[in-house]
């Protein structure tokens, strides 16, 4: 049974569920902002004060108002998946754009008219926002990351890496059940793999070589004989061979692992983890970097096929190892490029990503870790907060604190219901991180029109900062993003004049009476 809510209960319902979920995030924004618990079905309840992910866990069990909040929910996430940043700005504006708009709706102006105005001022914020944009620093990275990390250890390590490397994607963050927060730079490439045999790893962690042979084969290898000329090659040269095959025969694998056993040979065994058409990338990646040539299936194996790899590391997951000398990439990376922008799987983006970062610059491996699971958890959260804040900062920054749109509401001249929306709207970051700081943002942000937004106000010194001078800044992409989103999806619920819900209550009837027949 179905049930359609409008009118002044729809109005009602709207101004619930955007009362739950901005009212409850708003509170995290800012250096003074609060953390939020949250209890979860999957796992224990965890701490934290990311604003999405305090957002997709806020629901309700209010008639209509659940559908409500989904809806609100969606401008947060597409600006965390835009950037990764900035989501509790974008609620602290859409709650500001919907509750100043229902003013002028509810004195008879047309909510699409609203829409539509508001929609067309946006074009002009973001050009102002354009105008404001500056290159980002290195100290600027590391501020921002301290700011979204709350910690500073942890931003000024944020901020070195991502001044040094090219994508986020490049980052592989491993927790760790004890305290720790440290990072090291990994050149050459790394890739998931699987063994065959367990053999390797029982009495050692890892394997590392400076110099093997390296052989490729894109198939099965289901007899020994097939591999014989190269491992004799391998005995008569003393030099340790990895052998990469998307499976082994368990026959050839317990023969290998003999000859290993009797001390006639060092052969390494490997299945890369990956399925498909990323496997056989992988192995194109390998054979670019090792000098080796894949053999297909049932192909016939000679010495040429066989590359040479320096600095070889091998653990039980992963593979690493360094690139030959004479290697020219630079028209593979813009080969890997190329193919990067005709992609639109996030997922198939981010392995092509950390693929690029691979061959140009390197990789990061960080290390967090905290003595309690709960801990940890809320350390990673506060960790991803900085990566993304410090990557989108990378494409341009402007004026922290809200100092930027306080600038831009100046600037705008009400002329119509959208400049008043607008420039209400513009203040309310910048109100609401006073107010979570227990500060009078009236006098603040007259102090800073007095000096004419040439000053910005440092909550953790309780000192005013010159903009020229200060390290207090927000990413240009993060505060477009947060405006465009919250714009968007306040246009579409002021624009909503009925809710059609399932009667729950109606259908638990039906199914209890189905029960009794």
């Amino acid at each position: 049974m179905k049930k359609v809510i409008r009118g002044k209960e729809l109005r009602e319902k709207m101004e619930e569920a955007i009362a739950l979920l901005c009212g409850t995030v708003k509170q995290t924004l800012g250096p003074m902002g609060r953390n939020v618990i949250i209890d979860h079905s999957s796992f224990n309840p965890f701490i934290t004060n990311d604003g999405v992910t305090i957002a997709k866990n806020i629901e309700s069990d209010v008639e209509g108002v659940g559908a409500i909040l989904e809806i609100a929910k969606e401008a947060s996430i597409k600006t965390d998946e835009n950037v990764g940043d900035g989501t509790t700005t974008t609620l602290v504006i859409l709650e500001a754009l919907i509750n100043l708009s229902q003013n002028y709706i509810d004195e008879g102006i047309n909510p699409l008219t609203i829409k539509k105005k508001l929609t067309a001022k946006l074009d002009f914020i973001l050009s102002k926002l354009e105008e404001l944009k500056y290159e980002a620093t290195l100290e600027n990275l590391k501020n921002i990351a301290c700011v979204s990390s709350g910690d500073e250890k942890m931003g000024m390590m944020v901020g070195e890496i991502l001044h040094n490397i090219d994508d986020k994607e490049a980052i592989i963050i491993k927790e760790k059940n004890f305290n720790v927060l440290d990072m090291e730079f990994i050149k050459g490439y790394s890739c998931l793999i699987n063994h065959p045999s367990e053999y390797y790893f029982q009495d050692r962690k890892n394997i590392r070589f400076d110099l093997a042979s390296i052989l490729i084969i894109n198939g099965f290898i289901g007899e020994i004989d097939s591999i014989s000329d190269i491992l004799n090659e391998a005995i008569l040269s003393n030099r340790a061979l990895v052998i990469v095959a998307r499976d082994f025969d368990p026959i050839v694998v317990n023969e290998i692992v003999a000859l290993n056993l009797e001390g006639k040979i060092n052969c390494f065994m490997i299945k890369i983890s990956e399925y498909g058409l990323k496997e056989r990338i992988i192995q194109k990646d390998l054979e670019i970097i090792t000098g080796a040539h894949i053999v297909e299936e049932n192909a016939n194996i000679t010495g040429d096929n066989i590359g040479i790899v320096k600095n070889l590391y091998l653990d039980r997951e992963i593979l690493k190892m360094s690139f030959r000398e004479d290697i020219e990439l630079n028209n593979y990376i813009h080969n890997i490029e190329t193919e990067l922008e005709s992609l639109a799987d996030e997922f198939d983006k981010e392995f092509y990503k950390r693929r690029r970062a691979m061959f140009k610059n390197g990789m990061v491996e960080v290390s967090i870790g905290s003595p309690t699971k709960t801990e940890c958890r809320e350390k990673r959260m506060r960790l991803d907060d900085a990566i993304c804040s410090a990557n989108a900062a990378k494409k341009g920054i402007v004026h922290g604190g809200g100092v930027a749109l306080l600038k831009i509401a100046e600037d705008i001249n009400i002329d119509d219901e959208a400049s008043s929306i607008w420039k209400e709207a513009l203040m309310k970051p910048f109100e609401q991180i006073m107010i979570n700081a227990a500060l009078d943002s009236n006098k603040i942000k007259e102090q800073i029109r007095s000096q004419n937004f040439h000053a910005v106000y440092n909550i953790c010194t309780n000192e005013f900062e010159n903009i020229n001078n200060t390290n207090i800044v927000d990413a240009f992409l993060v505060v477009r993003n947060s405006l465009i989103n919250a714009c968007s999806i306040a246009g579409m619920l002021l624009t909503t004049t009925s809710l059609v819900i399932n009667e729950y209550q109606n259908n638990i009837n039906k199914i209890a009476d189905y029960g009794e027949l």
